[in-house]
């Protein structure tokens, strides 16, 4: 059985076919500083740092155009992901939405605890100790609640999810190649969406989600040394084919590849038309 339907496949068609639209069409209307002569190029003056004078030099005003778009589309390229998600998970559950808040009423005390145990992670992970499982800092921010401490919070997860079994699933989808900083930033969020969901809790799971695996098709593939170390790599890190399981079954992400597939073949030529040639 097809994990993803007709008409969602229609759906993520039509969605990805206005992205690439939309970024062509806002890197047709750039304009590029062109060499007429090296002497003229170096006087020109660019307010956004764009200037490339040796680039375009021995490039065509065209080609750096396609250039800036392939570099422009590569960052773009992620937002995708989390709409294909959504769509997809319509499909196999109660519930999906995208930038979606989570608003409640929590223990000042617990918050702070959740920077006390991002704290210790980082300490822990900085001299080889045993670092705290993820259940153990959310058990640890729970345990530090209190009643006469609340205040409001908000926090957006990239994707939520409710299962028809009544699951709360939350996920930051974020590039299988962060930063330090990132890192701690996803495990600080995801302990956060725990508190703020206590009430359904242990109906509850929250990941660290990454698109695909750049580095082959199995997570023991997987080798960013600042993912396994500063996160609760074995707890909270869904990768590629685990990801797109749980959002719609074995074959979604198969299948979701092959519509990526597709809308390249069917729109190379327009990207090359409109950007290279002004078609």
């Amino acid at each position: 059985m097809s994990a993803i339907s007709y008409r969602t496949r229609a759906s993520i068609k039509a969605y990805l076919e206005v992205f690439i639209e939309n970024l062509v069409e806002k890197y047709r209307k750039r304009n590029l500083p062109s060499v007429d002569g090296s002497t003229p190029y170096l006087k020109q003056k660019s307010s956004k740092g764009r200037l490339k004078p040796f680039h375009a030099a021995i490039i065509s005003p065209e080609m750096l155009r396609l250039n800036e778009f392939e570099r422009g589309f590569s960052t773009s390229l992620g937002t995708t992901f989390e709409e294909c998600a959504k769509l997809i998970a319509f499909e196999h559950h109660r519930e999906a939405h995208r930038s979606y808040d989570i608003t409640g009423e929590v223990s000042q005390a617990a918050i702070n605890e959740i920077e006390r145990q991002i704290a210790i992670f980082e300490i822990s992970s900085k001299s080889q100790r045993q670092k705290p499982s993820l259940e153990e800092m959310i058990q640890s921010v729970f345990n530090a609640r209190k009643d006469d401490d609340l205040v409001t919070r908000t926090s957006r997860a990239d994707l939520y999810i409710l299962t028809k079994e009544g699951k709360h699933l939350f996920f930051e989808i974020k590039s299988p190649q962060p930063n330090k900083g990132q890192c701690f930033e996803v495990t600080q969020r995801l302990l956060r969406f725990h508190l703020l969901s206590a009430k359904n809790y242990p109906r509850v799971e929250a990941y660290y989600a990454m698109a695909y695996n750049n580095f082959g098709p199995n997570r023991s593939d997987y080798k960013n040394s600042l993912v396994k170390t500063y996160t609760p790599f074995d707890d909270s890190v869904i990768i590629g084919q685990e990801f797109w399981h749980i959002v719609g079954g074995e074959t979604a992400y198969e299948e979701l590849l092959e519509i990526y597939e597709e809308v390249g073949r069917e729109k190379s030529k327009y990207i090359i038309d409109a950007l290279a040639f002004g078609f």
